[in-house]
């Protein structure tokens, strides 16, 4: 959906609070990213690092800045960049790794077995360097320790969200349904088009958005048009969430896997309705109330038409960690490496 979402939004929350009792660099790639970071005061190394930039490049702009930086850690995040790591950082500082975007079928994320176990190979073999380990949800957690089997404990340390303001946390009953997902395959909202035509055959002031962009727009579109959608159903491509979700009642998502969606875990600090899918880490953040079958389109129309209308339905955060609570808890899994 952006350039800021999912893992730059961690590092950009990370950034703004701290962790406590360490100075933090973040090296990142030339964009928006390094940008955002600076307005929130972060140091920031722009570099060539990540799948955009290669291998070689992404080693070679890492020694450089662990040779200038000296750190005491090194904490990467997602498989790519524990890779670089791993050839990169040499033996001085403690690492650590957290993992955001693993699922418990890997055809999920590489589209053929044979790719998926290769990579599961070389995962395991880069997590045998690695001083500490995160995962986002208790099922990341579990996929971890079921496909790389690490030699240190996985550490879950959940994505922290704070509360918004009451007057963006106002829930009011209505059938404006939102996605914000990338239009692609593993997103299921195909799944979610068929389930919206059967809540629109009871409810027809119900509407739906499909917001974002990927590869399954064309057939998605057709799909609307053949199920008869096209006075309900908007596709406005990229959009800001935040205004975005202002303007819906219920969001929806129901994708093959996710580890700890942060629009599942902003729409519920708002007060929306949410209907997802029961799996990976979406039942840790979500009630029963929310969570359906993506392939029963009777189910996902009950569950958006009961998420939409009965406020006492929708999910409540109770408990859940603030930005500064995740903080806090990712400077104990520093601390655990032995590292100062």
């Amino acid at each position: 959906m952006s350039d800021l979402a999912g893992v730059a939004r961690h590092v950009l929350d990370v950034a703004r609070i701290g962790i406590p009792g360490w100075r933090l660099t973040v090296v990142a790639p030339p964009g928006a990213l390094p940008a955002r970071l600076r307005e929130v005061g972060a140091s920031v190394v722009e570099a060539p690092f990540g799948p955009d930039h290669g291998l070689r490049s992404s080693v070679a702009a890492l020694r450089d800045v662990v040779r200038r930086e000296r750190p005491a850690v090194v904490h990467s995040h997602l498989s790519y960049a524990d890779i670089v790591v791993a050839l990169a950082a040499g033996r001085r500082p403690r690492l650590v790794t957290t993992e955001h975007g693993i699922a418990r079928d890997d055809v999920v994320y590489h589209h053929s077995t044979a790719k998926a176990r290769v990579m599961a190979t070389a995962h395991a073999a880069r997590l045998r360097r690695f001083d500490a380990a995160i995962a986002v949800s208790a099922a990341t957690a579990d996929a971890m320790r079921e496909k790389w089997r690490p030699r240190v404990p996985v550490t879950v340390v959940p994505n922290g969200v704070d509360r918004v303001d009451a007057a963006l946390a106002a829930p009011r009953p209505g059938l404006r349904v939102l996605s914000l997902a990338r239009l692609a395959p593993e997103k299921r909202l195909a799944a979610l088009l068929d389930g919206f035509a059967e809540l629109r055959a009871s409810h027809q002031e119900a509407t739906l958005t499909l917001a974002g962009t990927g590869p399954e727009e064309p057939a998605l579109r057709a799909r609307v048009e053949a199920l008869g959608l096209a006075d309900a159903v908007d596709m406005p491509g990229f959009v800001d969430p935040d205004a975005a979700m202002a303007d819906h009642d219920v969001l929806a998502m129901l994708s093959v896997w996710e580890n700890c969606s942060y629009a599942l875990l902003d729409a519920a600090v708002r007060g929306m309705g949410v209907v997802a899918s029961d799996v990976g880490g979406n039942p840790e953040i979500l009630p029963r109330t929310s969570l359906v079958e993506a392939d029963d389109a009777r189910a996902v129309a009950t569950s958006l038409a009961v998420q939409g209308q009965d406020l006492d339905a929708r999910p409540r955060l109770t408990g859940w960690p603030t930005v500064a609570d995740m903080c806090e808890r990712i400077a104990e899994a520093y601390a655990s490496t032995g590292a100062r």
